[in-house]
């Protein structure tokens, strides 16, 4: 017996989440009724509504991926925008034309970027995962790699979407970005409250009457290169309400659609020309059995799509639009959000 140690198989389903990774895979539904049985289960929702839930036997610690090999990444010149800079900054006028005629008080305009892999066999999204942890951590990076259903994932997301532990459940919406504080103006921190209240509303639809709060608002945040503005909604689910209440009451995000919603969701439907697909979706794990989860919203966000002939690495990016938007200083915001990461992601960042 040799003692070489051979390295993990790159098509094997794994989920990785908080220091640990979940082996074994059992079972995949699209069922968020089974979020309430047991056992502990990897969650992919995309924005547009395909949900994916990977239940795992074994789950052990185990620290973020080392660089390796197994990570070939795009030529920093091969990504493509499903809106490039005039196409975004005439959407957010667009935007800001729907909120004059009252039909809507913020949007999220968002693009996704895409560039083809050059080398399949190095194409292990859990690899990509190792060098986003060196070069971007995040409070709820991680990995979901489930090829033969179409899953492969690498989150750096700063955002919580929804934690839960027993009936108690938060979250943590997003608004307002800059490199340092002081580029925060009063409109973030008005589009920060705005999208608070709809989190408040959206929560309140399933949480025991009186039990929403916001014990944090507007608290500045420090990621690697920029600062965002974060709030916490938190509530006490009724005993009436599970999984599938809650996601239904919920999603998508607030933060990554708009107010109200269903007004944002017409408008996004309208002027973005590609899907978001886990970008702006939910990313993250359930623990049944302990009556415990964490899901992350799905930005800064990375997805192999292997659809066609050959595999694209997507990757999306967006600003919150209201009346006081600037269409230029919108889309420096998106290039903002996406340079550290493409940049890590094509091996050309410096960390």
């Amino acid at each position: 017996m040799s003692g070489r140690i051979t390295a993990p198989d790159p098509a094997a389903p794994i989920a990785r989440f908080g220091g640990r990774l979940a082996t074994g895979l059992r079972e995949v539904t699209s069922d968020p009724a089974a979020l309430d049985s047991a056992g502990f289960w990897a969650v992919a929702y995309d924005f547009e509504g395909r949900l994916t839930c990977a239940r795992f036997d074994d789950v052990r610690l185990d620290p973020a991926p080392p660089r390796t090999d197994g990570w070939l990444g795009p030529r920093a010149d091969g990504w493509h925008s499903s809106l490039d800079r005039e196409a975004y900054t005439a959407g957010v006028r667009r935007i800001r034309e729907h909120i004059a005629a009252g039909e809507v008080y913020q949007a999220n305009l968002c693009r996704v970027l895409s560039a083809p892999l050059p080398d399949p066999a190095r194409s292990d999204i859990d690899s990509l995962t190792g060098l986003l942890a060196h070069g971007n951590p995040a409070p709820y990076a991680g990995t979901i790699r489930l090829p033969e259903h179409g899953v492969e994932i690498a989150t750096a997301s700063p955002e919580l979407y929804l934690r839960r532990d027993g009936r108690t459940v938060s979250s943590g919406p997003i608004k307002g970005t800059g490199r340092t504080e002081h580029d925060l103006l009063d409109k973030d921190h008005a589009e920060n409250v705005m999208i608070v209240d709809l989190v408040r509303n959206d929560l309140g639809r399933v949480c025991a009457t009186g039990s929403v709060t916001v014990p944090d608002l507007c608290v500045v945040e420090k990621h690697p290169g920029l600062v965002h503005l974060v709030s916490t909604v938190r509530g006490t689910l009724r005993e009436d309400a599970g999984w599938p209440e809650l996601l239904g009451a919920t999603f998508p995000p607030g933060s990554v659609t708009g107010a109200p919603k269903s007004s944002a969701l017409r408008i996004i439907d309208a002027l973005e020309t590609a899907p978001r697909g886990p970008y702006c979706g939910a990313v993250g794990w359930v623990d049944a059995d302990r009556g415990e989860a964490e899901l992350a919203v799905g930005i800064r966000t990375f997805w192999i799509d292997r659809s066609g002939k050959d595999p694209v690495l997507c990757f999306g990016t967006g600003a919150g639009i209201t009346w006081g938007s600037d269409p230029e200083r919108e889309w420096d915001e998106t290039e903002l959000k996406a340079a550290r990461l493409v940049a890590i992601a094509s091996g050309t960042g410096t960390y």
